[in-house]
């Protein structure tokens, strides 16, 4: 009965510090339907780094996360086209 239990707060969400408390697998398979846009970035991002699509999608996401704590960590995201250009924020919606 525990092993039931401990299976289903694996797949229950969790919030702030409750997240680090519960045990993950060290792999997680997991199948995902791409939009034709976010496919056409996989296929791009692969193709600019010949990285694997799962590389690409891991670095993806570690940098999604990282960004999503910068931002509700109270800070923001600038980026700029060439060195001398000016800072734009990116506002991620």
């Amino acid at each position: 009965m525990s092993n039931d239990r401990d299976a289903a707060q694996l797949d229950t969400p969790r919030t702030g510090t409750e997240r680090a408390a519960v045990p993950r697998p060290q792999m997680e398979r997991v199948t995902v339907n791409l939009t034709r846009r976010s496919a056409d970035a996989l296929y791009e991002s692969v193709d600019l780094t010949g990285d694997s699509k799962t590389d690409t999608i891991n670095r993806a996401l570690q940098v999604y996360a990282f960004i999503q704590k910068s931002i509700q960590g109270g800070g923001a995201l600038f980026t700029r086209a060439t060195d001398d250009a000016p800072l734009e924020r990116v506002h991620i919606v």
